[in-house]
């Protein structure tokens, strides 16, 4: 009796928690192996050589300003396997000083949406449009978008996920080539080469903005959906 009343308040914690942040749906059981694209192994691309190649060009980068007051290059992390790619804009301050995307608050809000779509961080591509934090966390100029991009390009072509996840007005307007705002592109699909891609609000926005997350959830919902994943309630 003891431990199921234990049980039975961990899900009571558990469910309240998730209503807190505005998750009203949930997968029907953790399907991280279903986010992993199937293959022969001899017939599959060599993708760690490639994207270590990759990042082997950007190197100690130079290319623009950025260079001069950054602490670490932002490159991008995850598996180079999966069907489920999500692009940020740039690095924050806790990026900039562990050299790894979505940290810190905002990161642990993004880590927590991907852990709810039945899927664990390591199991995605989580990577950023440009690559050096801008300085007083300003919006990069369009040079320095210009010249990061063709890096973001060359990462989302190795990979060749089925959908991505751009999350915020500048990673949506750069895969996408136009200046709508965030709230007119979310929760519709657009195309880019051979993925769908997904507008939807950036964890930092969301955590000044709340009542948000279950509009962002919906977003999510509909990207498993489109992967084939059941969801509770759909």
């Amino acid at each position: 009796m003891e431990i199921r009343n234990a049980l039975l308040s961990e899900i009571r914690d558990y469910v309240m928690t998730l209503d807190i942040l505005g998750f009203k749906e949930l997968p029907l059981k953790h399907i991280s192996s279903g986010i992993l694209r199937a293959g022969k192994p001899d017939k599959e691309p060599n993708r760690e050589t490639d994207m270590l190649s990759l990042q082997a060009e950007l190197g100690n980068c130079m290319r623009c300003p950025l260079h001069k007051k950054r602490k670490k290059i932002v490159f991008g992390e995850g598996n180079l396997k999966t069907r489920l790619m999500f692009i940020g804009n740039f690095p924050g301050p806790a990026d900039d000083e562990q050299g790894r995307p979505f940290t810190g608050r905002a990161g642990d809000l993004l880590t927590r949406l991907i852990n709810r779509m039945g899927f664990k961080r390591e199991d995605i591509y989580l990577t950023t449009v440009i690559k050096c934090r801008p300085p007083d966390n300003r919006n990069p100029e369009k040079d320095e978008i210009t010249t990061c991009l063709p890096f973001l390009q060359k990462q989302i072509e190795i990979i060749s996920p089925e959908v991505i996840v751009t999350l915020g007005s500048i990673s949506s307007s750069c895969l996408l080539s136009h200046d709508k705002n965030i709230k007119e592109l979310r929760g519709k699909f657009f195309d880019y080469k051979d993925s769908k891609v997904m507008p939807t609000f950036h964890p930092s926005y969301l955590l000044q903005n709340a009542d948000e997350k279950w509009v962002t959830w919906n977003d999510a919902v509909k990207v498993l959906r489109l992967l084939g994943i059941e969801v509770i309630g759909s």
